[in-house]
């Protein structure tokens, strides 16, 4: 039994904070229907960041923020290429992804692992240092579980102001933005300064977890965040008093778990990445019959 919650304790430790990644991905891939690889290089990015700050003696919440902050300025950039230079959104993503590899190397002074070892992170310091006897020893889980759902409800009330539903309708219906008199460009590059400002605290996070920065953390990032989301979306639709970002963090928990528990039969190392992409390839082909069963569904008979 101890194995068993052993287990369920770290899918929950990385589950809440890849959950804060979804949320963010969630932003860009469901609400502005955007397919944004810069988050590959904005994981790292927000944990070299972290790395740095906190090894040069900075408080560690103030690094989640500045690293969010950073995050959010590789987002823009994105938006930029895409919105101002008609670059394509596949294309805009790739070239901010590519250019954070060698912005992470500057940020960590050319090593690609950067630790911070026996530093104040979020979880030895502050709150986490009131946590005592049996609660200390699930500091990561209960810290990562408030951030996560911290951010949740924020991008939640963010969705229902003015702005977050101009972001929502420059997704769904672009022209209807125009018609407000408003730039449905100004809003992409707004969601996805959100949406890459919370990768990079994701980053920003796990770093602490580890106490450590790897600049090639970000392989496989933008699979495991849409993935989450596409399983977490599908699963839950049916369900209507669960939100969307909700389902997000429950699909990067589910995904989490089952790595986990292929790693856990035996599974190498060196398959991991084949699993995500299977995993994400499953997602998407059971989210592809979904829609199209639903199509279905709502055809008039009439009209046949």
């Amino acid at each position: 039994m101890d194995i068993v919650f052993g287990l369920i304790r770290n899918v929950l430790e990385e589950g809440f904070i890849y959950g804060i990644m979804a949320i963010g991905v969630y932003i860009t891939y469901r609400v502005l229907d955007f397919p944004d690889l810069s988050v590959d290089g904005t994981f790292p990015l927000g944990a070299c960041i972290t790395a740095m700050l906190i090894a040069a003696g900075v408080n560690p919440w103030l690094a989640c923020l500045i690293a969010f902050l950073c995050g959010g300025a590789a987002g823009c950039v994105t938006g930029l290429l895409h919105v101002k230079l008609r670059i394509t959104d596949l294309l805009s993503g790739i070239l901010v992804m590519t250019a954070m590899w060698s912005v992470n190397l500057v940020i960590t002074n050319g090593s690609a692992v950067l630790p911070f070892y026996n530093k104040d992170t979020i979880f030895t310091s502050g709150p986490a240092a009131l946590l005592t006897g049996d609660a200390k020893q699930y500091r990561i889980v209960l810290l990562g579980a408030v951030c996560c759902i911290v951010v949740k409800l924020i991008i939640d009330l963010y969705l229902r102001t003015k702005s977050g539903l101009l972001l929502r309708a420059s997704g769904d219906n672009p022209q209807y933005v125009i018609s407000l008199g408003k730039d449905p460009g100004t809003m992409k590059i707004v969601g996805l300064v959100i949406g890459n400002g919370c990768t990079a605290l994701a980053g920003s996070i796990l770093a602490q977890q580890s106490e450590s920065a790897n600049i090639q953390s970000g392989t496989g990032m933008v699979v495991m965040a849409l993935a989450s989301v596409i399983i977490g979306t599908s699963l839950l639709r049916k369900v209507k008093w669960i939100r969307a970002t909700s389902a997000a963090v429950i699909g990067a928990i589910l995904y989490k778990a089952c790595l986990v528990i292929a790693m856990q039969l035996g599974l190498p190392t060196n398959f991991l990445k084949l699993l995500m992409a299977v995993l994400f390839t499953i997602a998407l082909v059971s989210n592809n019959l979904f829609a199209g069963r639903r199509k279905k569904q709502n055809v008039n008979p009439t009209q046949i």
